[in-house]
């Protein structure tokens, strides 16, 4: 099961990068248009990271 979520992950991570950084780096705006979405993508790999240490990590911990 441990894999299942693994991989949930490893795409979710995939699509954030993808999609938020590829646009990041071919703005051509100004240093609004490149912080705020810069700002925004961080929180998200912020929020994703604690998501995967509290389901996956947790899980692991409390079959030990």
């Amino acid at each position: 099961m441990k894999w299942v979520w693994n991989l949930i992950f490893l795409i979710l991570f995939a699509l954030v990068t993808f999609f938020g950084v590829g646009p990041l780096l071919l703005a051509d705006g100004g240093w609004i248009e490149r912080v705020l979405p810069a700002i925004i993508v961080l929180a998200v790999y912020i929020y994703l990271s604690y998501l995967y240490r509290k389901i996956v990590l947790d899980k692991k911990k409390t079959r030990s």
